[in-house]
């Protein structure tokens, strides 16, 4: 984990420096508990002046000026975005253009940055159980692919520490989850999300050595990470990536 003057971020090295990119812990903001103290969403509670001074933080960290927001609603849509424009519904930006930051919020769901080295395209998604059922990933892929050129077997994956398979509890699993989950079953009720994301990229086409997992359980890390599961009124995470 990287630390920036308070600020720390975990960052993959899978992108090898070729993107500007932060998956932001809890720490170095202004924020009072219990959304201390770098939260970045308003629709917890936290005030607007605490947020925009967080993302204000947050973006200088990484020298970035300009920055898009989604409005989230835990669903498959990936929209493309070639300046900053008010928050559209969907769970997934993607742009060609340099310097535009990406913005997506999450506290136990996962957020994934797709990177396409070969056609400067970028894109970060969040996906929680529901956008893992409606396969967000493969929607992302298909959709860099018909707006780019991107091919699956370019394309580089980073995944942000999310909700463990230890932690993951799904007691109606049976009408929530599609049986080709079942098998992800680490204990009665429980599901390794962080190897379902893995699969699903894996179909879509992705070679194994360019997806980078954190692995980091934001359920039993409280010392660094928000988690819904544990506290549901607490802040949330950012992870922002830009084209350099």
């Amino acid at each position: 984990m990287d630390i920036d003057k308070g600020l720390k971020k975990v960052v993959f090295e899978v992108f090898e420096g070729k993107v500007v990119h932060g998956v932001f812990a809890r720490h170095g903001g202004m924020s009072e508990k219990p959304y201390d103290s770098l939260n970045f969403s308003v629709t917890v509670g936290d005030s607007q002046e605490c947020v925009d001074t967080n993302t204000e933080r947050a973006l200088k960290s990484l020298q970035l000026s300009r920055f898009q927001r989604a409005y989230q609603v835990h669903g498959p849509v990936v929209r493309e975005v070639v300046s900053q424009i008010e928050p559209p519904k969907c769970d997934g930006l993607m742009t060609n253009q340099k310097g535009l930051g990406l913005l997506i919020t999450h506290a136990d769901c996962q957020a994934a940055i797709f990177y396409d080295p070969i056609h400067k395209a970028l894109a970060v998604v969040h996906s929680g159980w529901r956008g893992s059922v409606a396969n967000i990933y493969q929607e992302t892929v298909r959709a860099m692919g018909e707006r780019y050129g991107s091919q699956p077997e370019e394309l580089l994956v980073g995944i942000s520490p999310s909700l463990g398979p230890e932690a993951a509890e799904f007691k109606n699993y049976k009408e929530e989850l599609p049986r080709s989950f079942w098998e992800f079953q680490v204990k009665p009720n429980y599901f390794n999300f962080w190897e379902i994301s893995r699969w699903q990229l894996l179909s879509a086409g992705l070679l194994p050595h360019h997806i980078e997992i954190a692995r980091i359980c934001t359920y039993t890390t409280p010392e660094d990470w928000f988690s819904y599961r544990r506290a549901p009124l607490s802040g949330r995470h950012a992870t922002i990536a830009a084209l350099q």
